[in-house]
């Protein structure tokens, strides 16, 4: 099976990009289900039909899922949401707030991962399209099983032998559901973590970042590419949507074609080696599978959507003796005179006349810079730690 995630800013187009991948893979004979992870559905509007909360056909090869965590809830966690539901009545929460409450954080995420994971055991689909929330949902996705387990730590913090004991008999007294509402917790850890490691595995799943050729979203799309390689997953390409066409450079939007073609230079800088995809705004509203399909046809030309398009790390950082030690993989940079300067979490590399931000991890923002020395095409930094 193959994962394709699709992850980016608010409002950059992703999910009318997710599904002309989706609508392509399939069209060549895959059998393909796109899922909206998304609580704000409109992968509906973009297929131009209905979908439910199961799999729904939409044409030859095609399945489209909206995932809801209610339904996901009532259907496979039963126990755990009439426990969740009970420790909140226990401490006084109203019953309404506490039936919305009973979604824990990050459940709507674990829903999806504990779907994909069914979906994979079962070998149900050849390629699974995820259209991911925006940027900050994603990557609580990715990290989602150690988030939830610590909160439900902080929230059950009870031994799991006394929960196994004592919880038997209170179910029996008071029809209250604790033991079972735990292995069902544990069984969602346990599948949790299984799925994790494929979402890790490059051989199964790629990351794909859309972003714009505006500042403030190639901004969010760098800072997104650090964490997901800090956090050892795979961006297999980059793709900008809704670039204006050429026809238009004379007319009222010149000087906003203009600023694109400098901010598409930036982001074909920033991201290489990872291969970038280009979509022509077609001038209209996008819907149904007719113009997914002459989307598709924009951005992959005749590859193959399906492919993994690049599988390597372009960051690693490591504890050092000194500090921290960041591996950054730069193959616009050359042997000619550079200088570097960091920023709080910014590096600022200046060649020539020409200037580079490279967005780090937070936690660099109050590390010093020690030294740098470029070996092409690894640029390594030393920084200190804090003291």
């Amino acid at each position: 099976m193959r994962i394709i995630l699709f992850t980016g800013k608010g409002g950059v187009g992703k999910t009318t990009i997710a599904a002309a991948t989706a609508t392509r893979i399939a069209a060549r004979g895959l059998k393909t289900l796109i899922i909206s992870t998304d609580p704000a559905h409109s992968l509906a509007d973009a297929i131009d039909q209905k979908i439910g909360p199961e799999p729904t056909f939409i044409s030859k090869n095609l399945y489209g899922q909206e995932l809801d965590v209610y339904y996901s809830m009532q259907k496979y966690w039963k126990n755990l949401r009439q426990l969740i539901q009970t420790v909140f009545r226990w401490q006084g929460v109203d019953r309404v707030l506490a039936e919305e409450m009973s979604a824990i954080p990050g459940m709507e995420e674990g829903s999806a991962f504990m779907w994909i994971e069914k979906y994979y055991s079962e070998n149900k689909f050849d390629v699974i399209i995820i259209d991911s929330a925006p940027t900050g949902e994603t990557l609580t996705l990715l990290t989602l099983p150690q988030v939830t387990r610590w909160w439900v730590t902080k929230a059950f913090p009870l031994q799991k032998f006394a929960i196994k004991v004592v919880g038997k008999g209170i179910r029996k007294t008071t029809g209250i559901p604790l033991d079972k509402g735990y292995e069902e917790l544990q069984l969602l850890f346990d599948k949790l973590e299984s799925i994790h490691k494929v979402f890790s595995n490059p051989e199964i799943c790629s990351i794909r970042i859309v972003t714009n050729p505006e500042k403030m979203v190639i901004n969010e799309s760098k800072r997104a590419y650090t964490y997901l390689q800090l956090y050892g997953y795979a961006v297999d390409s980059v793709i900008i949507n809704r670039i204006m066409p050429k026809s238009e450079e004379k007319g009222f939007f010149n000087s906003y074609i203009n600023s694109q073609s400098k901010y598409i230079k930036e982001i074909e800088e920033s991201f290489s080696p990872v291969p970038i995809f280009k979509a022509e705004h077609i001038g209209e509203e996008v819907f149904g599978l007719d113009l997914l399909k002459k989307i598709a046809d924009k951005i992959y030309g005749d590859e193959d959507p399906s492919q993994i398009f690049f599988n390597e790390k372009t960051m690693i950082i490591k504890e050092s003796d000194k500090g921290y030690q960041i591996k950054l993989k730069l193959s616009f940079m050359d042997d000619s005179s550079y200088k570097i300067n960091k920023f709080g979490d910014e590096l600022v590399i200046e060649i020539a006349n020409r200037r580079h931000n490279v967005l780090l991890p937070k936690f660099t923002n109050f590390h010093k810079l020690l030294s740098y020395d470029y070996k092409a095409p690894w640029l390594l930094i030393e920084l200190e730690k804090n003291k």
